[in-house]
């Protein structure tokens, strides 16, 4: 009952399982303002579906998720759309790397283990610098104590690179190379794992590059969207691990789950979301790593052959 059949994945599933887990990240993403990419694609995983298709299904996802918050900030007008452009191109190269060495060794058949091995790495690592930096900030406001922050005026090292552009809206003037390789990580990231980056690109954007918060959130979201669409059609097209019916599902439930997210966030304090966010990507990495070490069941697996004699 309530059983859909996943075309690509080639394999059933159900309804309400699948809406519920795109409520759960939904709701995810509206409470900490994140995209949810990194969460969607483990658990995708854990329910079954083949890693390759997890990544691209959720890739898509994003996008649409990413579109109704870049018009809100669009009309607010925190979009540096120069910024944008130059995080798009590195992130359309990283991008192409990125499904090129999935499709790779998704034909050699290590596609699998290699993703949940940088999952594992990645949101154990993202999860544990979280953890420390909450339980710091916790520490401190109830000590009384201000949170260090640092001056937004002061220089870098990124300020003595060559080839500089200007960006009027973000008010800098700094060199076009940093931008090109922070969207090429991202766009690398969004093939590999699913995710659109945001969780990366937004405080690089803000203590690397010095951008405005304001306009580093509404810019991050603008490019997200390119730079997950290209993902999402070169998976479709080279890979051919796109599933259509999945990512509507997720969705759907995606949209309903936000609305209650966003409502819940409201009520937690900025250092207690940042530690439950932090608690939940480590308990994702740790189930991930449990998935690598643990022996299967089954060790062989047995199906006919048919051959000329």
């Amino acid at each position: 009952m309530f059983q859909v059949y996943l075309p690509v994945a080639e394999m059933s599933v159900n309804l309400l399982v699948m809406l519920g887990l795109g409520a759960a990240v939904g709701f995810l993403s509206g409470m900490f303002g994140v995209g949810g990419g990194f969460l969607l694609t483990p658990l995708l995983m854990f329910s079954g579906i083949p890693p390759a298709i997890a990544v691209a299904t959720a890739a898509n996802q994003i996008v649409a998720s990413s579109v109704s918050g870049a018009l809100a900030q669009w009309r607010r007008g925190n979009i540096d759309f120069r910024m944008g452009l130059v995080l798009i191109l590195g992130g359309v190269a990283g991008a192409i790397a990125g499904v090129l060495l999935v499709g790779l060794l998704h034909r050699l058949g290590h596609a699998d283990v290699f993703i949940s091995l940088v999952y594992v790495i990645f949101l154990g690592l993202i999860g544990s610098l979280m953890l420390a930096e909450s339980i710091g900030a916790v520490w401190r406001a109830r000590a009384g104590k201000p949170a260090t922050m640092r001056k937004p005026g002061d220089h870098t090292w990124i300020h003595g690179l060559p080839l500089k552009m200007r960006f009027q809206r973000s008010r800098l003037y700094i060199s076009a190379i940093p931008p090109l390789i922070l969207g090429a990580i991202v766009g690398l990231l969004a093939a590999v794992l699913g995710a659109g980056g945001g969780f990366i690109i937004v405080p690089a954007m803000i203590y690397l590059l010095r951008m405005p918060t304001h306009i580093v959130i509404g810019t991050s979201l603008f490019q997200i969207i390119f730079v997950t669409a290209v993902v999402t059609v070169l998976y479709a097209v080279m890979n051919q691990t796109l599933d259509i019916l999945l990512a509507f599902l997720l969705v759907i439930g995606g949209v309903i789950g936000g609305q209650f997210g966003a409502n819940a966030g409201q009520k937690l304090k900025g250092e207690q979301l940042r530690l439950l966010l932090a608690v939940i990507v480590l308990a994702v990495a740790l189930r991930l790593l449990v998935g690598l070490l643990v022996t299967p069941d089954d060790l062989f697996s047995l199906s006919p052959v048919v051959g000329t004699w």
